[in-house]
């Protein structure tokens, strides 16, 4: 069976900074796969407060994870902090894709690459809803301040 590949955007308009703590960490000394899963959803929930939301309102919708993606391209270790970048693309009806760029702070290896799939959610019907305009208005808007 082939590898996952993701395809990154060109442009990343947020990047947030996390740390890597020893419950990361696995019995073989790196970041274990569940965490770095933890990891990417800590990088969504700052990149939907950068946009002036909260994943369970979006304007007055909320977002579930439909799938998600992770491809490793090296260890990460105890301590070292994480540049994680983000972008939102692939816009249809009812949500997008997220996109993440996990890389060592400082040297800038390369970690791991990130898709997730989210589709906006109305919590009180229990149904998809369509993307709020307030949303890729945002997106648009943090995009438009270079990244």
């Amino acid at each position: 069976m082939p590898r996952i590949q993701l395809t990154l955007p060109d442009i990343f308009p947020f990047s947030t900074t996390l740390q890597v703590y020893q419950s990361h960490i696995n019995e073989a000394g790196h970041v274990d796969n569940a965490q770095l899963l933890s990891l990417v959803s800590e990088a969504r929930q700052r990149f939907f407060h950068a946009l002036g939301f909260k994943q369970l309102d979006v304007d007055g919708v909320g977002i579930v994870v439909a799938d998600a993606a992770l491809q490793y391209l090296s260890e990460a270790f105890y301590s070292e902090q994480l540049q994680v970048d983000v972008a939102a693309n692939d816009f249809n009806k009812y949500g997008c894709d997220l996109v993440f760029r996990i890389q060592e702070l400082t040297t800038q290896r390369p970690v791991a690459h990130a898709k997730t799939g989210i589709v906006f959610f109305d919590y009180q019907t229990r149904k998809v809803a369509p993307v709020p305009q307030a949303f890729v208005a945002a997106v648009l808007a943090l995009s438009s301040h270079g990244g």
